[in-house]
């Protein structure tokens, strides 16, 4: 099955409003000018939660090609839960996507591949697609299991959902080691670790599945390395962090197929 190609703009705790309608009016501009064609590589930006509805107006006012996504979601629905965000809220916001169990919220706020898998499921209840991060800290690869370490999260976090839900789901590798750091994992480690991902969940649950299911590679790339990255066959896309705030690199990236190798 041919999957499309994924690019996600991780902007993390970057850009005020202002600054979101400029830099997501760029990269637009950016891939027009190039003749971008959205169905062959799908564009994401995640903006912080006060960007998002100011994105959703430009993107549906100028018919633009973007796509965008929330940096994180509660597991609750509702309720007196001071300063979260449901899905359904990011789903009146028009979010097609949602990255969950980034290695910044585990660190910094303590988040377990069991409540990652909750998240899951309340964005499948609203029709979002969750991007699920999994990956190994610097130690853990060093000591060499940092294939049996992924693994474990990618089979938690996806723990006991159906098939109708599994058709929401991307799964993005980021090893901790290579986020933000400009150290970046070969192009054959990512397809060592993918390649396992995509194994797992034919064992988990269907080879139609798996085939379908989209797996991006994260952590320091850039124009410069996707090429590379992207011709391996389980790599299927990949969610860039600092270089997606310059709309120009970001465009560089998701024309990946124009890079020689």
């Amino acid at each position: 099955m041919t999957r499309t190609p994924l690019m996600a703009g991780n902007w993390k705790m970057n850009l005020d409003h202002l600054e979101a309608v400029a830099t997501v009016q760029k990269l637009a501009w950016t891939l027009d000018d190039a003749k971008h064609s959205y169905g062959d590589v799908e564009v994401v930006v995640c903006p912080p939660f006060t960007d998002l509805r100011s994105v959703q107006t430009l993107v549906e006012a100028d018919k633009l090609g973007v796509k965008y996504a929330a940096q994180d979601v509660s597991k609750h629905t509702h309720g007196a839960y001071t300063g979260e965000i449901s899905a359904k809220m990011l789903a009146k916001l028009g979010c097609a996507y949602t990255v969950v169990g980034h290695s910044e919220r585990r660190e910094y706020h303590g988040e377990s591949d069991a409540l990652v898998n909750e998240k899951v499921r309340a964005l499948c209840a609203e029709g979002i697609t969750a991007i699920v991060c999994v990956g190994e800290p610097l130690e853990i690869r060093k000591a060499g299991e940092h294939v049996a370490y992924t693994l474990k999260q990618v089979r938690d976090c996806l723990a006991d959902l159906d098939d109708n839900h599994l058709a929401q789901v991307v799964i993005a590798y980021e090893p901790v080691w290579a986020i933000g750091t400009g150290e970046v994992a070969t192009a054959d480690d990512a397809q060592e670790v993918i390649g396992a991902i995509r194994g797992l969940v034919v064992e988990m649950y269907s080879a139609e599945i798996a085939d379908s299911m989209r797996i991006l590679y994260g952590g320091s790339v850039k124009s410069s390395n996707v090429a590379e990255l992207m011709a391996k066959p389980d790599v299927d896309g990949a969610l860039v962090g600092g270089a997606s705030l310059d709309p120009v690199e970001f465009a560089k990236i998701c024309r990946f197929r124009e890079h020689v190798i």
